[in-house]
């Protein structure tokens, strides 16, 4: 038998004695607490009893007192104290009421009778002080006999009770004692099985995890000729020794292996090395555009020409504008980082994406010129105003436009841009003419670090961040970014970002 079948049935065993046990507990719990409530109603009906008859008493003297006035004198009963004498006896019904709710099998027969009486009784009284005032009604009120055949029949209920409260502390007493032995025993049977199960496994498993250590002491040593095979066991134990056999035949070609991840190592390294040759890529772009402006400044002020203020003033702002994505850029690199942890957050605010997208085709412009390439937009004024990331929204763009301005030469750069009426999302397209992609390229181009291939890095340069961040930065404000290309032909980026605040997360 195998140690897995060995352990499952002493398992199984142990569960079984503890199910009983627990088992047994429930049950006896179960048995106390119905006799316990039982108990409790048996007390509780004694003390409503108990309650019941003072009541009656305190109505009997208060009714022989007024009877005796009213014979003797000729006072009236007041209202008030007829309302108050009234709601005594309703008070008194109260309780009867409630002793009733009280009432079991074994007590139905006492408590009918009581109720027969008592209520007898309390019409009189009622009768009574209803015709207090009225002199021409004779009322035999001063007669025991109901009266005291009402405290008969409390008593003989209140013996009953009595009698069921005895019995049911009995059947308490009986029950703890009971599941108290049955707990004790099964405790005890528990401990000794495991006991004894637990010794033979541990004989059973050291014995055979002995020979498993001596294989893997000679495996060790070197001797890859050596076999496990008295393992007395056709399971776990059994799997082990032939997996321990199996593995010296593979040593072998685990050298041949270690060779071949020692080349993976060195090309991993490579590749880390062509990333930081790379790294320009992402920098390269504002770059481009402060120094396009800073030559067309200086060119302007060379010529004998007076200066456009105006015009003068509008390059220096784009100037600083690409200034300031330069830093962004910069910490771009440091953002890949936090989305991978989780600790990126977005800075969310109205704006309207139509004015972003031209200014950041505005400072482009330069990138695009020096490549003969043709920009043309849509009209983007007619753009509702989102909720959302604009920083993060401008390199978006800003990172699009960069690549399509990279790999295309003397072509055609388009950006439109709508509100898609099912959704309600927007919709950003940026689609060049330039040399396109395969449908293997397009399955990585997302990723990090990664370019269409190696000559692309080389002819082109970039370190393959862009598109990764792109990706990042849209799932990020809940939209998302996918490419349709065709080699040759150039490409098409489309940014969808949605436009209601609830659709958006607020960090990440």
């Amino acid at each position: 038998m195998s140690l897995r079948r060995r352990l499952t049935l002493s398992l199984f065993t142990i569960l079984v004695l503890f199910a009983i046990n627990v088992g047994t507990h429930f049950w006896g719990s179960y048995a106390r607490s119905e006799s316990m409530v039982a108990y409790r109603q048996a007390v509780s009906a004694g003390q409503l009893s108990g309650e019941l008859g003072k009541q009656l008493e305190d109505q009997r003297q208060k009714i022989l007192v007024l009877s005796t006035l009213r014979e003797n004198t000729d006072d009236r009963l007041g209202d008030g104290d007829r309302a108050s004498a009234l709601e005594g006896i309703r008070a008194t019904r109260g309780t009867l009421e409630a002793l009733g709710g009280m009432v079991s099998d074994v007590t139905a027969l006492q408590y009918q009778r009581l109720q027969e009486s008592s209520n007898r009784l309390l019409q009189s009284w009622e009768g009574f002080y209803e015709r207090y005032n009225d002199d021409a009604w004779q009322g035999d009120i001063d007669d025991p006999i109901p009266y005291l055949e009402t405290s008969q029949r409390l008593k003989e209920l209140e013996q009953r009770q009595a009698f069921i409260a005895v019995q049911r502390a009995n059947i308490i007493d009986r029950t703890i004692a009971l599941t108290d032995r049955i707990t004790v025993l099964g405790f005890i049977a528990s401990i000794f099985l495991t006991a004894t199960l637990g010794f033979f496994l541990v004989r059973y498993t050291n014995d055979n995890l002995k020979r498993l250590k001596r294989g893997t002491q000679r495996l060790g040593e070197g001797d890859l000729d050596f076999r496990i095979s008295d393992i007395n066991d056709d399971g776990e134990l059994g799997d082990l020794a032939n997996a321990f056999n199996r593995m010296s035949d593979k040593l072998r070609r685990a050298i041949d292996e270690e060779k071949e991840a020692k080349q993976s190592a060195d090309e991993a390294n490579a590749a880390k090395s062509r990333f930081l040759a790379n790294v320009s890529h992402e920098l390269r772009t504002p770059l481009n555009a402060i120094i396009g402006y800073s030559e067309m400044l200086h060119d302007e002020l060379d010529d004998d020409e007076p200066v456009d203020r105006g015009q003068f003033q509008t390059d220096l702002d784009k100037i600083v504008l690409s200034g300031r994505q330069l830093l962004a850029l910069i910490d771009d690199i440091l953002d890949l980082s936090k989305i991978e942890t989780g600790k990126m957050q977005l800075a969310m605010e109205h704006f309207k994406p139509g004015e972003v997208l031209t200014m950041t085709v505005d400072a482009l412009a330069p990138v695009l010129r020096r490549n003969g390439n043709t920009l043309r937009c849509d009209d983007f004024s007619g753009l509702p105003e989102i909720y959302n990331d604009a920083v993060k929204f401008r390199q978006i763009m800003v990172n699009l436009l960069s690549n399509a301005a990279k790999f295309t030469d003397n072509g055609l750069i388009e950006v439109k841009a709508q509100q898609d009426e099912a959704s309600g999302d927007l919709i950003v397209e940026v689609s060049d003419s330039g040399i396109g992609m395969t449908e293997d390229q397009q399955a990585q181009v997302f990723e990090v670090f990664v370019q269409a291939d190696d000559s692309t890095s080389h002819l082109y340069g970039g370190s393959g961040l862009g598109l990764a961040i792109c990706r990042d930065f849209c799932e990020l404000m809940g939209g998302s970014i996918s490419v349709a290309s065709t080699p040759g032909e150039g490409s098409r980026f489309s940014v969808r970002l949605p436009v209601a605040p609830a659709s958006v997360p607020a960090d990440a």
